[in-house]
């Protein structure tokens, strides 16, 4: 039986990579990266928001996981740790910045962010606090200053979190520090999203990505460690959602009939390696193919083709939904079938079925009300079969696909677009 799965695996496999349609997305950050684009697969949605609208992101997911990063792309905030005193918060001099200790965004893991990276330690120390027993909540203790690229210094401190985050901040003049602004930022505003995000300059909260399940990864700008040359770097790439997981495999010649992936919950893993600037312009490397996994075990393959730097910040990938490709079951009575490719863009099925006993088999197809719309008798004979079956007849739309031989059955769901 085994060589029989083996031998159905591969003319499956076979016919699908002939039938499979690969879609092929265009997208642009607008030149100098103007804008973040987030990115659904299975819906092929983009989402753009400004890059330069926030400079302070909160994760709001639940009351005890918490974390803050800074916008460390296109308005290139540099955040530096002052003083683990909070009563320092009131005397901060900006000419001491060559004592400060710079942080940065974790660009592995979201709740890591720079405001969590503090020296700060004890088993209660939660970055920027330490965990208060006695209410619940995380007491500030770190001074923060952020510093802007047109010079820009605000000194900034987050006061407590439970469910909610409050901080104040004020901005250097030149001369002295402006009147304090307290604000409260609440993880039950936009409850769909990940993250509340808020603009110390506009001194308001702002959405700025969509709800959880609407992207898969966002194009921007983040920083990044080099090793070489061993520092940070503001780099332009894509970052994960956590939702998901990515492996990254070197394909010189496509995708394999079988490749072997290690996915990441790192969500750097699609990250900003592949395209290299040559001096002129950037070098896209279509042989790095990356396969982004949901929960569902729905798996998309993607490699990109173009990418134009800040000119214009257009970039291409190549999408394919390659989870289908075969999906074979085995029966208790020896049987064993799958059907690909799924979803059908011409409602042109094929079906595999390898029987080791002379059983009558056949399909059936009902619409979502459960009515039986189709009925086709196979081959009953002991071997292995592939036919091609044509629902052009069907509307667009789900329906569920009965495979039955002899006492067994299995129904799977499929697509007709």
């Amino acid at each position: 039986m085994k060589t029989k799965l083996q031998l159905l695996s591969f003319f499956a496999l076979t016919a699908f990579f002939m039938q499979a349609q690969p879609v092929t997305v265009n997208l642009s950050l607008d030149p100098s990266y103007t804008n973040e684009v987030y990115y659904k697969l299975s819906t092929q949605t983009a989402t753009t928001f400004p890059s330069s609208s926030w400079d302070i992101a909160f994760l709001r997911v639940s009351n005890f996981d918490l974390g803050v990063r800074v916008n460390d792309g296109d308005w290139g905030i540099e955040v530096y740790e002052v003083s683990t005193n909070p009563a320092d918060y009131a005397t901060v001099d900006v000419s001491n910045e060559s004592s400060w200790t710079q942080l940065y965004n974790d660009d592995t893991n979201w709740s890591n962010g720079a405001f969590m990276q503090t020296s700060l330690s004890g088993p209660l120390a939660f970055g920027f606090g330490n965990y208060n027993p006695g209410n619940n909540t995380v007491q500030g203790e770190v001074v923060f200053v952020l510093k802007y690229q047109d010079g820009t210094f605000r000194k900034f401190f987050i006061e407590t979190y439970l469910g909610a985050y409050t901080f104040k901040y004020s901005t250097w003049t030149g001369t002295e520090w402006t009147a304090d602004t307290t604000e409260t930022v609440s993880n039950s505003s936009n409850p769909n999203n990940r993250f509340n995000y808020y603009s110390l300059e506009n001194q308001t909260e702002v959405v700025a990505e969509p709800s959880a399940t609407d992207w898969d990864f966002v194009f921007r700008r983040y920083s990044t460690f080099l090793d070489p040359p061993g520092q940070w770097y503001t780099v332009t790439g894509a970052l994960h959602n956590p939702n998901v997981q990515v492996a990254q495999n070197e394909e010189m010649g496509g995708m394999p009939a079988d490749p072997q992936l290690t996915f990441s919950d790192d969500i750097n893993t699609i990250g900003d390696d592949w395209k290299t600037f040559v001096g002129t312009g950037f070098s896209v490397d279509s042989n790095q193919a990356y396969y982004v996994k949901y929960s569902d075990d729905t798996i998309y393959r993607l490699y990109f083709t173009e990418f134009s730097g800040t000119s214009s910040g257009d970039l291409e990938f190549v999408l394919e939904d390659v989870s289908a490709t075969l999906n074979v079951q085995n029966l208790e009575n020896g049987a064993s079938f799958g059907i690909y490719p799924n979803p059908s863009q011409d409602k042109i099925i094929n079906i595999v079925y390898d029987n080791e006993l002379a059983n009558n088999s056949s399909v059936e197809l009902f619409d979502i009300t459960g009515k039986r719309v189709k009925q086709i008798d196979l081959n009953s004979n002991v071997g292995f079969f592939n036919k091609q079956i044509n629902l052009t007849d069907l509307n667009s739309g789900v329906y569920l696909f009965k495979f039955s031989s002899g006492n067994f059955s299995e129904t799977k769901k499929i697509i007709l677009d």
